[in-house]
């Protein structure tokens, strides 16, 4: 535990931080499932639906720093690339 002054309110800032951040993760993972299991069903036009709102809690989580950016960009270039791979090439 700490001592000084200083620290205990490190402390106390790390904890609440660490529960911000740990919020922010689990929503991001929760929008990143749904539209995995909308790809899945092969669903194109709900998966573009959801789209931008998995891109915006993307962004989100970015700018909070709860995960870095470039992890932000493969997770936003890879669902894109899933979703245009669904298009033309999935009904043959």
């Amino acid at each position: 535990m700490p001592h000084h002054k200083s620290a205990i309110k490190q402390h106390r800032r790390s904890v609440r931080q660490n529960a911000v951040n740990t919020s922010n993760r689990s929503s991001l993972r929760t929008n990143i499932r749904k539209m995995r299991e909308t790809i899945k069903t092969n669903d194109q036009e709900a998966a573009r639906q959801l789209l931008p709102r998995v891109f915006a809690a993307i962004d989100r989580a970015v700018k909070k720093g709860a995960i870095h950016k470039n992890t932000g960009s493969r997770y936003k270039s890879r669902l894109n690339r899933q979703i245009s791979l669904m298009g033309p090439a999935a009904g043959k």
